[in-house]
């Protein structure tokens, strides 16, 4: 019986602590955001050498998205004919990428393009000030998947360095970084 009732405490114990923790969105907010940016930039990077062109990921503490234009003298994603279609046929659809992914020429949401908000819950910073993070910051992947900065002729030497984002929310924080020569994303 003794047995019984400390096991029925332990359990309790268990289940107030962890309970608090499951029902809170905003642990599992940064983590599942991380991964869905992770992603999208990876697309970025295998579209850019599946179609043996360079592909621009326009990235803003706002959010992320993935064009077939943008370098030094046009802005990314200035047209409906440059956004790169979702690897699905539609992003997430929601409140924040609705917001975040219209098309600059008409003002409407484009739900088949490659492209995602971040939600307000979420604050996305670079460890450092970086023209990539600014509003209307870009970098592009040349044909053979290295990243460039925007201001980077593409034939040339680049002069990307490792970015690291660091998204968080409430107290959760995770770290995500493209790598300069590679491209990779951890």
């Amino acid at each position: 019986m003794i047995e019984l009732i400390t096991v029925m405490l332990i359990v309790g114990l268990l289940g107030a602590v962890a309970g608090s923790r499951f029902f809170d969105h905003q642990v599992y907010a940064a983590r599942a955001y991380a991964d869905q940016v992770a992603a999208l930039i990876r697309y970025a990077q295998k579209l850019a050498i599946a179609q043996n062109r360079p592909v621009t990921v326009r990235s803003t503490p706002g959010g992320f998205a993935v064009c077939f234009d943008g370098n030094a003298t046009t802005a990314p994603c200035a047209t409906p004919a440059s956004l790169a279609q979702a690897p699905g046929g539609a992003n997430d659809g929601s409140a924040a990428t609705r917001a975040f992914c219209t098309d600059r020429a008409s003002g409407r949401y484009v739900s088949n393009w490659a492209c995602l908000g971040s939600p307000l819950s979420v604050q996305v910073t670079s460890s450092a000030p970086r023209a990539e993070m600014a509003t209307g910051g870009f970098f592009v992947f040349d044909a053979a998947g290295r990243p460039f900065n925007g201001s980077d002729a593409l034939n040339g030497a680049s002069s990307f360095t490792r970015l690291t984002l660091n998204i968080s929310s409430g107290n959760q924080r995770v770290t995500l970084n493209v790598e300069a020569e590679s491209g990779y994303v951890f």
